[in-house]
């Protein structure tokens, strides 16, 4: 095997998505383009249990490079776990692992400085024990399955990726690209990986604290009773709405109210109310020319200071700056 390069090992098996493999090779490759090197900077291999053609869930076939047996025998600077979902006939995500590539990356994991997952990969590594006390993230949509499959684990499903001592957690699939962004930022310097997210037109840290954003209004409660609340706080959103007032309308005391959201939504009634105002917030950042004061009073956040005390809190960024960074172009 040549042995030139940092070498990069990214698992391939059947289902795996197709952008957690494809690109963060793209982001490598041009670490050596901006540093003029004549040899690779990063080596990266695709490995697999054999050497057949494996399906991603685009349907793209790829070829592995090496099995899992050639190249546990390596010293690997980094491994990089993709994952694999179902969906059901309801339209429900589920992550899936598969109990061979578990048992590999538990092989693998030893002989590796860093240990990688980009989007539902964080469970491969955490059925592997590799998450154990450790703080990670995964896709929004699996991050309930996840904690709930392992306690041990500390989820977060906010940030766009974690990193926790030796090893790295990613988010969405997209986010594959953030994170080997952050990954070139701990080897070679800021300076460095901006010049690479500059030719791959990105930011080199996304604005609003790595955020995923839109999360809050996804459908991931599971009973009417939430899913009543959560329209009620919709249709009313403009309004004050206090803990007592969402207690009243569900027939519940509040003390009920706030184990029912922890329990279904994963955070207290404020805390949901405030994400749900933020959404709001940002999407008319995003879309529309209207005044902080309009949107504060549109989104029910009662003052301006209030609106910038919640961006800052929760995307680490103020409205005026997300507007600045993602206002779709007009005209």
């Amino acid at each position: 095997m040549n042995t030139v390069g940092r070498l990069v090992v990214i698992l391939l098996f059947d289902g795996v998505d197709l952008l957690d493999v494809t690109g963060p090779p793209e982001v490598f490759s041009l670490v050596r383009r901006e540093l003029g090197e004549a040899s690779p900077v990063y080596r990266v291999v695709l490995a697999a249990e054999t050497l057949d053609p494996v399906t991603t869930a685009a349907g793209v076939r790829v070829l592995p490079d090496v099995t899992f047996e050639e190249v546990v025998r390596e010293s690997i600077d980094t491994l990089l776990v993709p994952g694999s979902v179902e969906t059901d006939d309801r339209g429900r995500v589920r992550a899936l692992t598969d109990p061979t590539v578990v048992g590999w990356v538990k092989a693998l994991a030893e002989r590796t400085r860093r240990v990688t997952s980009v989007c539902v990969g964080a469970h491969v590594l955490a059925a592997a024990g590799l998450l154990d006390g450790r703080r990670a993230t995964t896709h929004w949509s699996t991050a309930r399955q996840l904690a709930a499959e392992h306690p041990e684990v500390r989820v977060d499903a906010d940030p766009i990726f974690i990193r926790d001592g030796d090893v790295w957690t990613g988010a969405g699939i997209s986010a594959c690209l953030d994170l080997s962004l952050a990954l070139v930022a701990d080897d070679f310097g800021e300076a460095l990986a901006l010049r690479v997210a500059r030719q791959l037109v990105m930011y080199l840290k996304r604005p609003g604290g790595q955020s995923q954003f839109s999360v809050p209004l996804e459908p991931v409660s599971t009973t009417r009773r939430v899913e009543d609340l959560r329209h009620h706080i919709m249709r009313h959103i403009a309004e004050p709405l206090t803990v007592a007032d969402l207690a009243a309308h569900a027939h519940l005391s509040e003390r009920q109210l706030t184990r029912v959201f922890k329990s279904e939504l994963g955070m207290t009634p404020s805390a949901y109310i405030e994400s749900v105002r933020v959404e709001l917030a940002r999407h008319r950042l995003e879309s529309t020319d209207a005044t902080l004061e309009r949107i504060v009073s549109a989104c029910g956040f009662g003052t301006t200071d209030t609106l910038v005390r919640a961006f800052r809190r929760r995307l680490d960024t103020t409205p005026t700056e997300y507007r600045r960074r993602f206002r779709a172009a007009t005209g």
